[in-house]
């Protein structure tokens, strides 16, 4: 018996944690009200750093100065159109926070697990990252 897997049955998405001087991390708020981790989708053939590093400058037009060698965190879970996407966060610095608003960046904000998870307005994957990071403080 053949087994059918689907096309893109896991959309890999490469996130950075920034983390502000009180342990809060980053996200962004994009023009439909949500908000997201930095970062997205991995290009076929791209490396992680590569494409973290395209999707910070694509969304807010900021460099990063430092993305860790190896991710701090990994975790699947099924976005909010219903795809299954992984999730492979890596620390990582930016150069500066005066970003440029985009549809992907309207809005930056530091938060603490229990912040997002009194918030409405999260992506899923942002809600399975702060129980993660409550959890595993």
């Amino acid at each position: 018996m053949a087994i059918t897997i689907p096309e893109c049955f896991y959309r890999i998405s490469v996130k950075a944690i920034i983390l502000n001087d009180e342990n809060k991390f980053m996200l962004v708020k994009e023009d439909n009200g949500l908000w997201e981790l930095p970062g997205g989708g991995l290009d076929f053939g791209e490396s992680p750093h590569e494409g973290l590093k395209r999707e910070i400058w694509e969304e807010m037009s900021l460099k990063t100065t430092f993305i860790a060698n190896q991710p701090s965190h990994f975790f699947t879970c099924i976005n909010h159109k219903g795809v299954h996407i992984s999730n492979v966060v890596y620390e990582t610095r930016l150069e500066h926070e005066k970003f440029k608003p985009t549809p992907e960046c309207v809005e930056i904000r530091y938060f603490s697990p229990d912040e997002v998870l009194g918030e409405k307005n999260m992506y899923p994957n942002v809600v399975a990252f702060a129980k993660i990071l409550k959890k595993n403080p």
